[in-house]
C-alpha cells in the first residue's frame, strides 16, 4: 500500500508540474491513467484490509461468545466434557504436538476453517495449513474429518 501511495502522490505531483509546463495531451492522459489505476488498486487494498479486520473482529466475538456460553447444569454433561477435554489433551501429548499445533488442533475440533484459524491466530494461511498437515501426520489421520472423528467416533 505504501508503494501505491508513493505512486499516487508522485503521479499527482507530476501531473500538476506537467500542466504548469504545458505538456502534451497524450502525456497527460498517460499520467492520469497511471494515477487512476493506482488509486483503484489502493482503494481495493484498503477495502480488502477493512473487510479482513472486520472478519477477524467478528470471529473473535464469536469465539468469546462461545467461551461465555452457559455451562450445562447437568453433572453428567459437565463430567463428560471434562473427560473429553482431558482425553484430547492426553492424546495431543502422546502425539507430541507442539503448543501451536495443540491450539490449531483444538480450533480444528471446534470446527473453524483453516482461514478462520489463521485470522484468529494472526498468522498466514500457509502456516496453519502446514501445522494442520503436521497434526494429521502425527495423529496418523488422513485429514480434518478423520482427525475429528478420532475423538468422537466411539462417543457416538
Amino acid at each position: 500500500m505504501l508503494f501505491l501511495v508513493v505512486i499516487v502522490s508522485a503521479s499527482g505531483t507530476d501531473i500538476a508540474a506537467d500542466l504548469s509546463h504545458g505538456a502534451g495531451l497524450t502525456h497527460l492522459l498517460q499520467e492520469i491513467t497511471i494515477l487512476l489505476f493506482a488509486l483503484i488498486i489502493l482503494s481495493l487494498l484498503i477495502f480488502d484490509n477493512f473487510m479482513k479486520k472486520s472478519q477477524i473482529r467478528q470471529l473473535k466475538e464469536e469465539l468469546e461468545a462461545a467461551k461465555n456460553m452457559p455451562v450445562p447444569e447437568s453433572v453428567a454433561v459437565l463430567a463428560a466434557r471434562q473427560q473429553l477435554s482431558q482425553a484430547i489433551d492426553e492424546q495431543f501429548t502422546e502425539w507430541q504436538l507442539t503448543a501451536s499445533e495443540r491450539d490449531v488442533g483444538i480450533m480444528l475440533l471446534k470446527g473453524y476453517s483453516l482461514k478462520e484459524i489463521a485470522a484468529l491466530r494472526g498468522t498466514a494461511d500457509k502456516t496453519i495449513r502446514q501445522q494442520a498437515s503436521a497434526i494429521y501426520q502425527k495423529s496418523g489421520t488422513p485429514g480434518r474429518h478423520a482427525f475429528s472423528a478420532w475423538f468422537i467416533e466411539d462417543l457416538l
